[in-house]
């Protein structure tokens, strides 16, 4: 249903300058000098604007010091507002970043009239990693937490693509930055085909037994059918006990956080069971999202070709 088509592609490349390559392995730009930069493997100060809305903008990172400066935003918001607890290293660096970063894209969210230099004026962030990435690192994130490999499997051929690191300045958490995330997130997907998205949601909390209201109501509000079922992996997941009947499904749905109720309304699955993320303070939760899933609506807001707030 919504396999690309060459008017789509071709109209992509019209607009941004993104070349996808026929393969799907990788993001091409064709810079002011013509020549093809491969995105997967370099950066590029060329990397083009994907979206804008007012003053703010969407784009993949351009260098090092952009996604030095995401994982500056990442530590700010996940450590300093939020609970999570840095080790050592991150203290010293005060950085959130791993051993998957240098595998990932990652897509940013600028506020052009924001003073100081252009890390400065990042205010939204979103990790991505396709299975080229996985395959260099050993694997998916999501795997330390969910048993993907099944699913994965099951799937081949098809064209994954992991979301995860999603943060945003508090003062920009609005409906202007979101979307144009999510614009920066369909232009990445139609550009290199990707079929399935997923990855790891958090709910704020460590206690299953506080949550398991809400833990209850994902798990039956939108359960994976057999061919995505995910499960959490035995030695660290923990499973909703709570029975149907006794789900509040309004106070459940008002205190889940607006990501994964966007997840939900995309058209979003849920995986069985849940892990607690004890360094994040969070129980996690894992979404399915197969392309032809995604709720048309959305696929009209932001334009078969990504078109709706491009550049």
């Amino acid at each position: 249903m919504f396999a690309i088509a060459d008017t789509a592609r071709g109209a992509l490349v019209e607009r941004t300058g993104f070349v996808p390559s026929r393969d799907g392995a990788g993001f091409l730009s064709r810079g002011v000098t013509g020549k093809i930069i491969h995105l997967a493997t370099r950066f590029s100060q060329d990397a083009p604007v994907l979206g804008r809305i007012g003053s703010l903008e969407v784009r993949l990172a351009r260098s090092p010091l952009e996604v030095k400066a995401a994982q500056q935003l990442r530590y700010h918001v996940f450590y300093e507002e939020m609970s999570a607890k840095p080790s050592r290293v991150q203290q010293f660096t005060r950085r959130d970043s791993d051993g998957f970063d240098r595998y990932c894209d990652h897509l940013l969210v600028i506020d052009r009239d924001r003073e100081g230099s252009v890390a400065d004026k990042i205010v939204g962030t979103y990790r991505l990693m396709r299975e080229s990435g996985a395959r260099l690192v050993g694997g998916f994130y999501t795997e330390q937490e969910f048993n993907i490999s099944p699913m994965l499997r099951r799937h081949a051929g098809r064209r994954f693509l992991e979301l995860g690191r999603s943060c945003v300045l508090k003062e920009y958490r609005g409906k202007r930055t979101v979307e144009l995330l999510w614009q920066g997130i369909w232009s990445y997907v139609i550009a290199h085909r990707i079929d399935v998205m997923f990855g790891c949601a958090s709910i704020a909390g460590t206690d299953p037994d506080r949550i398991a209201n809400s833990l209850a109501f994902l798990r039956d509000a939108a359960p994976a059918p057999d061919e995505w079922h995910v499960k959490a992996h035995d030695h660290c997941g923990t499973f909703a006990q709570k029975s149907a009947e006794a789900v509040d499904a309004k106070r459940a749905l008002a205190a889940l956080p607006p990501l994964l109720k966007g997840y939900l309304r995309l058209g979003g699955y849920i995986g069985e069971g849940a892990v607690i993320d004890h360094q994040f303070g969070t129980t996690d939760v894992m979404i399915v999202l197969p392309r032809e899933r995604i709720n048309p609506r959305y696929v009209n807001h932001y334009g078969s070709d990504a078109g709706r707030f491009a550049a």
